[in-house]
């Protein structure tokens, strides 16, 4: 009996060990949950406000809250130092974007100036479109610096992966603003077959099926202590009735 005490305990501290692990796990994604329901909450509630002045936004660094806002700006493009940003998707479709520094009369900043779809073999144009000249009204969502590596972040040849503007500055002879603008209209309109980029899909995601995912592992955990202690005992008792009694 001393050794079934003996495995007993051990399984029990394993399973607690992994229990805690599991729901430790939940907890994470329900808490990755909250903060999604959150950031759906911002991202709708800044859908749906007006736009606002271009430099009452680009005025500070872009953070999560200022995502999807809508703002307007009145400046003139710098087609000499625009960028080709490679391996873009819109929806289903894969392609490129355009980003070019839109000068204004209270600095610069850059502007996604949308999506251009690829048919599949086609390469990146070596140029990209030229933008109107003149003084354009842009009017367009508010985007926070993409982030990753330096390879993907700094600009080569006028063509990069990720758009960052801390990284494009390296690549703009003057200062830009922080983050960037998404077209979504431009006055007079631009030509090249541009796109606006579509916002994010306003969904919950995996999170909470995720959670009871872990949580019933753990469940299932503790089931199975039951359950291993039960055919123990259960083997004990079927040992002891098949012993002959002694003549």
């Amino acid at each position: 009996m001393r050794r079934l005490w003996v495995r007993w305990t051990l399984l029990i501290v394993f399973v607690a060990v992994l229990g805690t692990v599991f729901v430790k796990l939940g907890d994470w994604q329900l808490d990755r949950l909250e903060q999604r329901r959150e950031r759906n909450a911002a991202t709708v509630s800044n859908e749906q406000a007006a736009p606002e002045p271009a430099e009452d936004i680009f005025n500070r660094p872009i953070a999560d809250s200022d995502q999807w806002k809508k703002a307007i700006a009145i400046g003139t493009f710098d087609a000499e130092h625009q960028f080709l940003i490679r391996y873009r998707q819109n929806g289903d479709a894969d392609g490129y974007q355009v980003v070019t520094p839109l000068r204004t009369s209270t600095g610069a900043l850059l502007v996604d100036r949308g999506f251009v779809s690829l048919p599949r073999g086609n390469q990146i144009p070596a140029v990209a479109p030229a933008p109107p000249t003149g003084t354009v009204t842009v009017e367009g969502y508010v985007r926070r610096n993409e982030q990753g590596s330096r390879a993907a972040t700094q600009p080569e040849n006028g063509q990069v992966r990720l758009i960052n503007s801390d990284a494009l500055q390296s690549a703009v002879p003057y200062p830009v603003s922080s983050g960037y603008l998404s077209v979504l209209t431009m006055n007079p309109p631009q030509s090249g077959g541009f796109v606006p980029l579509l916002p994010p899909e306003i969904n919950e995601g995996p999170h909470f099926w995720y959670a009871l995912q872990w949580f019933m592992f753990a469940g299932i955990g503790i089931l199975g202590i039951v359950v291993f202690i039960r055919a123990d005992v259960r083997d004990r008792r079927l040992a002891k009735a098949v012993v002959p009694a002694p003549h």
